[in-house]
């Protein structure tokens, strides 16, 4: 099978292509100087480039999409660039969770350890799952450090943690035990490949229900919703 995978949850633009399970091209685009990510900017591009690289559309069998949790803007953009294009080419699409694409790059690199994704989820909080394997443990959560450490005290093995989540928050996770891996291994970004190999296996569904994994309200709505508690600010 020839997938195209594509994940905007963090601030990294995601895309690659695998046939067959190897990886034709893949890339990872960070922010811009500014720190801003390049998402609206970069990922029709990278698309274009990673779908010429296996020789265009027609050989392309499924689309891969990060759905989150993660960025509210940055997957808004992926996941409404993968809908349009599965819609106008005819081809199918499968939603993939970040947090099991990190996990997937962690078990390579676990040693038989659970598999702990963390996700910045800015608000001093971070979003965060458990695997074992390929198995989710733990369904896709948002909390403070605090109240992650305390899920993991519970635990009777150690975690391998990564992910920027992980980097942010590595003394509190530290501190009850997990294993933060090096800043510079490759496991704490998100990689094309694991999107790709995890939509492989996952269930095709409509264009229009391929929806993102929020977990918390946008601020947007947080903001609205303030203003008619307390009409006199």
């Amino acid at each position: 099978m020839v997938v195209l995978g594509v994940d905007t949850a963090t601030a990294d633009v995601v895309v690659g292509v695998t046939a067959g399970g190897s990886v034709i091209r893949e890339i990872q685009v960070g922010p811009a100087e500014d720190g801003r990510p390049r998402h609206s900017k970069l990922l029709l591009p990278e698309i274009e480039r990673s779908v010429d690289a296996v020789g265009g559309w027609g050989r392309i069998e499924r689309i891969a999409v990060g759905v989150g949790p993660g960025s509210f803007t940055g997957l808004r953009i992926g996941i409404a660039t993968a809908r349009g294009l599965a819609q106008a080419r005819g081809i199918p699409v499968v939603a993939v969770g970040t947090l099991g694409a990190l996990a997937r790059g962690i078990a390579g690199e676990a040693d038989g350890r659970l598999g702990l994704p963390v996700i910045d989820a800015r608000r001093g909080e971070a979003f965060a799952g458990l695997f074992e394997g390929g198995a989710e443990r733990w369904p896709p959560f948002v909390s403070p450090p605090e109240q992650l450490a305390a899920r993991l005290r519970e635990l009777d093995r150690t975690p391998l943690a990564a992910g920027d989540g992980a980097l942010r928050f590595a003394e509190e996770l530290e501190a009850v035990g997990a294993i933060v891996a090096p800043p510079e291994s490759p496991i704490h970004r998100v990689a094309a490949r694991h999107v790709c190999a995890v939509g492989r296996a996952a269930i095709e569904a409509p264009p229009d229900q391929i929806r993102p994994l929020y977990l918390r309200p946008p601020d947007a709505k947080r903001w609205l919703e303030r203003d008619r508690s307390d009409p006199g600010e």
